[in-house]
C-alpha cells in the first residue's frame, strides 16, 4: 500500500539534504508532540520525493515554503557542525482556523471578538509552537466574515490561505514577501490600499516596527504576532525594534494605539491566555499611562485585574455579528 507525506500526522519534519538518512518528525496530535519519532519505512519514497522538491525550491536560499505532494510547508535549512544539511518543515494548514473552536477561555472570547470593530495594534505573543499564528487568523477570519471590510496579509511564507472573499462583505489579499528589506515597504503599499484590517505575520525589522505602528495609528486594525515570553517582553520587543528607525517618541504612539496584547502558551485543554486591553478612546487609560511612562514590568497587575472582571462579567457575543 503506498502511502504520501499528507499521511504523515507531522507538525515540523527533519530531513537530511544531502545525502539519504533517516527522517525524523513531530507529530501533530497534541499528546505526542513533545517527543520526536523516525519517519516509518513506508514513507521512504516520500521523503525522497520531498528532499528533491526541497532542494530544487530553496536552491542558494535557506528558507522558503513549499507545496509536496498536497502538503503546504514552511522551510528553515541549516548546515550542521558535522556539515551535513538538513531542512526543518513546519506543515501549514491551509484550513482557517475558526477561533470559536480553539479552547479559548469562555470567559475572554466574546470580549476577544468585540475588538474587531475597534481600531489600533492587537498583539499576540508567545514562545514557539504556542499557536500564535492560528490564533491570529482566526481572529482575522472571525472579523472579516462576521463585520465585513478589506484585509491585506504580509507574511513570510503565507502560512494560512486567507485570499478571497469571507462571509457576505469580507475580502483579503495576501503578499508575500520575499526580502527582510521589503517588510516595511510591504506594509506602506498595504495602506494605499485602504484596508480596514492589516494582518503582519511577525515584526522582523525597525522599519516593519515603524510602519506597523503608524497604520496602527490611522485608523486601521492591525493585527501581528511577537516572539517573547511575555506579555512585557513582547511590548519592550516592539519598543526596541520601533525606537532603533524612530527615535524617541515610540512610547506614546504604542501607547496610544494599542488596542489588546495577548500571551499564550499552549496546554492539553488548549490555549492559556494572559490579557491585556486598553478601554476606547481613553487616553488617560492606566496600561497607556504605564507605557508612556516607561513601567511596562507593572503591566502584571493590571493582567490579573482584568482576568478577574472579565470571570466575573456575564458572557455575550458581540453585538452585531452576522451569521
Amino acid at each position: 500500500m503506498s502511502v504520501e507525506l499528507n499521511d504523515l500526522p507531522f507538525i515540523d519534519l527533519y530531513v537530511r539534504l544531502d545525502q539519504p538518512d533517516k527522517a525524523y518528525y513531530r507529530s501533530k496530535i497534541r499528546a505526542e508532540s513533545a517527543i520526536s519519532q523516525f519517519v516509518p519505512d513506508e514513507y521512504q519514497l516520500s521523503i525522497d520525493r520531498f528532499m528533491r522538491d526541497v532542494n530544487e525550491k530553496l536552491q542558494e536560499h535557506n528558507d522558503g515554503a513549499i507545496l509536496s505532494e498536497g502538503v503546504r510547508c514552511r522551510l528553515s535549512r541549516q548546515k550542521m557542525s558535522d556539515g551535513s544539511h538538513w531542512v526543518c518543515a513546519r506543515r501549514i494548514n491551509t484550513v482557517i482556523p475558526d477561533i470559536e473552536k480553539l479552547g479559548m477561555p469562555p470567559a475572554l472570547l466574546p470580549h476577544m471578538l468585540g475588538l474587531g470593530r475597534r481600531d489600533g495594534l492587537i498583539v499576540v505573543s508567545g514562545a514557539t509552537g504556542a499557536g500564535k499564528t492560528t490564533s491570529a487568523v482566526g481572529l482575522l477570519g472571525y472579523y472579516l466574515k462576521n463585520y465585513g471590510g478589506t484585509a491585506v496579509t504580509i507574511e513570510d511564507p503565507c502560512e494560512f490561505m486567507l485570499a478571497g472573499r469571507h462571509g457576505t462583505g469580507g475580502q483579503c489579499f495576501q503578499v508575500e514577501v520575499e526580502k527582510e528589506e521589503d517588510w516595511a515597504m510591504c506594509l506602506k503599499r498595504a495602506l494605499r490600499w485602504a484596508p480596514r484590517y492589516i494582518y503582519v505575520g511577525e515584526i522582523r525589522t525597525p522599519k516593519a516596527a515603524e510602519q506597523l505602528l503608524r497604520a496602527a495609528s490611522t485608523g486601521h486594525l492591525v493585527i501581528t504576532t511577537v516572539h517573547a515570553g511575555a506579555i512585557e517582553e513582547a511590548l519592550m520587543g516592539i519598543i526596541f525594534l520601533a525606537e532603533q528607525a524612530m527615535g524617541s517618541g515610540v512610547r506614546s504612539m504604542l501607547a496610544g494605539s494599542l488596542t489588546s496584547i495577548i500571551y499564550q502558551t499552549m496546554k492539553e485543554t488548549g490555549p492559556y491566555i494572559r490579557y491585556l486591553y486598553t478601554e476606547e478612546n481613553s487616553p488617560g487609560d492606566p496600561i497607556r499611562a504605564l507605557i508612556r511612562e516607561d513601567k511596562i514590568g507593572m503591566l502584571s497587575t493590571y493582567i490579573d485585574r482584568i482576568a478577574a472582571r472579565l470571570q466575573n462579567t456575564p458572557q455575550a457575543m458581540p453585538a452585531g455579528r452576522k451569521a
